[in-house]
């Protein structure tokens, strides 16, 4: 009974959000309640379940969430992605140039979340794309592949923050180790995918698109953009700091260093909170006073950040309140003591519930949090590393995007193309990453 009332909760879900129209969280929120009751839980207890769900994911993300935002939209705004992604093409040259987009859009997806990555990337492709006579989906697919590679497996991204999180998981390790994954992943799904591509729907490589409703995009002389170096460093920095601390953290552990005062230090600056503080002071530096912006003006666009991802952190939220009546209800412990004799590795359970819930409620980050509800329970019991079990998540959570995820829409309508080269383009790279993903995850097993 649990897991038919789950899978009730989810369909009320989707009818809410699809059906009816209603906004993401409320619709959280309403099955939230819904479902514990179902579940049986005391009706005195439901509402604090739901606000310890609420509050304790966003208590761990929130500060990460928000200095990350912040420091993707001073880089954006000071010019610094767009000299990332000119100067990697000029140096690649039009030989390369679909590598070029690859390395280019890697670095700006680790600095931006998806959609702002996206927003800001799409024009410069098109331009390329014209200048260089190439089709746009030519360097589309390696572009959006990239952005969601990084949105998926890569701190500070939201899915697989909060799921360290959840899991009780090393976040530098889910780092390292998503680097080691998602290399070799947009790999398959940019460049070597672009091929199938163009064999299955040859038509969508004769596109000219549409980002008329991009409207008027911000953009920059060369020369009136931070330096390439600077630029990279700024967007990097969280990820060498973070990269840092869990190496030597490693080191350590197989060494057998003692704690020392100069390790914690290193462990602090290391610390995804501190890692995102100090790299957001370091661009209000770098592309901002250093370049004689006002600091008003460099505020004003932390406060554009912030007001962009509002909405966001409630739907993680409410992606929270509902992960907790699943574990509070029992839920995971059904699932737990379903499982209890099998042999199956949580990384392939992680993988598999991730992907169900992403193909039926289509948000990748609400998939991951549903997942974190049934999967805890069986982590107790499970010598699996929870950094690889987060990064089995965040690959399920990603898989077979459809009519139901707004990052499908996206890229039909910039891209000009039908339902059925949507399909054959975006579901299936999407798709592409996510079985990749778990397949890297799976080797990487073998040795951590």
């Amino acid at each position: 009974m649990p897991l038919v009332i789950v899978a009730l909760g989810i369909i009320a879900l989707l009818v809410l959000i699809m059906g009816l129209k209603m906004n993401t969280f409320i619709s959280l929120i309403i099955v939230s309640f819904g479902v514990a009751i179902a579940l049986g839980m005391p009706l005195d207890e439901i509402v604090s379940t739901i606000e310890a769900g609420l509050g304790g994911t966003l208590g761990h993300l929130a500060l990460i969430f928000g200095l990350g935002a912040m420091l993707g939209k001073l880089i954006a705004d000071a010019g610094g992605a767009q000299r990332i992604a000119m100067t990697l093409i000029a140096k690649f040259g039009e030989k390369n140039i679909q590598w070029a987009v690859v390395v280019a859009s890697f670095i700006i997806g680790v600095a931006l979340f998806f959609e702002v990555g996206l927003v800001l990337l799409v024009p410069i492709v098109f331009a390329i794309a014209r200048e260089l006579k190439v089709s746009i989906m030519y360097l589309g697919i390696p572009m959006v592949a990239a952005l969601s590679v990084t949105h998926g497996f890569l701190p500070p991204h939201p899915g697989p923050t909060v799921i360290a999180g959840e899991y009780g998981a090393d976040i530098g390790q889910v780092l390292l180790y998503g680097f080691i994954i998602a290399i070799p992943t947009v790999i398959l799904a940019g460049p070597v995918f672009t091929k199938l591509a163009r064999r299955l729907v040859p038509d969508a490589f004769n596109k000219t698109g549409d980002i008329a409703s991009l409207g008027e995009q911000k953009s920059f002389k060369l020369e009136d953009t931070p330096g390439f170096g600077i630029s990279v460093f700024t967007a990097m920095l969280p990820v060498i700091l973070m990269s840092v601390a869990t190496i030597i953290t490693l080191l350590q552990e197989t060494m057998g260093f003692a704690d020392n005062a100069a390790l914690s230090i290193i462990q602090f600056i290391g610390g995804a909170s501190t890692a995102m503080l100090i790299s957001l002071l370091v661009a209000v530096y770098t592309m901002g006073l250093a370049r004689k912006i006002p600091m008003r003006s460099v505020m004003d666009s932390c406060v554009t950040a912030i007001n962009h991802i509002g909405m966001m952190l409630l739907i993680i939220g409410g992606g929270g309140a509902f992960k907790q009546v699943l574990i509070d209800g029992g839920v995971g412990d059904y699932v737990a003591e379903l499982f209890s004799g099998t042999t199956l590795s949580p990384i392939l359970l992680a993988w598999t519930i991730a992907a169900i819930l992403r193909i039926a409620l289509g948000s990748a980050t609400v998939a991951a949090l549903t997942t974190a509800g049934l999967v805890i329970p069986l982590l107790g019991a499970s010598t699996v590393n929870p950094a690889l079990v987060v990064l089995a998540t965040g690959a399920g959570s990603l898989i077979a995007s459809h009519v139901n995820d707004a990052g499908f829409w996206m890229f039909k309508e910039f891209f000009g193309l039908s339902m059925k080269e949507t399909f054959a383009t975006w579901t299936l790279l999407e798709t592409i990453i996510s079985v990749s993903g778990l397949v890297f995850v799976l080797m990487l097993s073998m040795v951590v």
